[in-house]
């Protein structure tokens, strides 16, 4: 049997908490101190020139280009096929500029003739495919820009691309 104090069985002493709390009254003082220095412009505050350039910036800001859309009425393609999915339900606006409205707004029964015929021609298998969206979009621009002119239908935007 051994003389000697077991180890475990001492008393812990507890560290002093002075040091700590001096640490954390040195935090607050030093993040106090910082924001101060930086919101009176003492340290890293942003100079005139800085200001006046983010002023004249904002001010360069381009306006949107006057547009309006035209809405297409929607379609509702019939498949052909066995398949589970047996229609198309399509709609769509056409980006226009403010003048040339009236002239889409009259000539829209043979864009949508032109849309109907194309949809029904494309194969099932493309508008199923999910990457085929953007190129189906080109093609439908196209075929309305042969019927409108060139110049009046800025793009074609997609509401609706529905197989049921």
């Amino acid at each position: 049997m051994s003389t000697a104090a077991d180890p475990a069985e001492e008393p812990t002493k507890k560290g002093s908490k002075l040091p700590l709390l001096i640490g954390l009254a040195l935090a607050v003082i030093g993040a106090g101190s910082g924001f101060f220095a930086v919101q009176t412009g003492l340290l890293g505050g942003a100079t005139e020139a800085t200001e006046k350039a983010v002023e004249e910036t904002k001010e360069v800001a381009e306006a949107l280009p006057s547009v309006a859309f035209v809405a297409i009425d929607p379609l509702v393609i019939s498949l052909p096929g066995n398949g589970v999915r047996h229609h198309l339900r399509f709609s769509a606006q056409l980006e226009v500029a403010p003048d040339h409205v009236a002239d889409i707004e009259a000539i829209k029964p043979r864009i949508v003739d032109v849309l109907n015929g194309y949809l029904r021609a494309v194969d099932l298998d493309e508008l199923e495919d999910p990457t085929a969206l953007m190129r189906l979009r080109g093609q439908m621009l196209r075929r309305v820009r042969v019927v409108t002119g060139e110049k009046r239908v800025n793009d074609l935007l997609i509401m609706e691309f529905v197989l049921s």
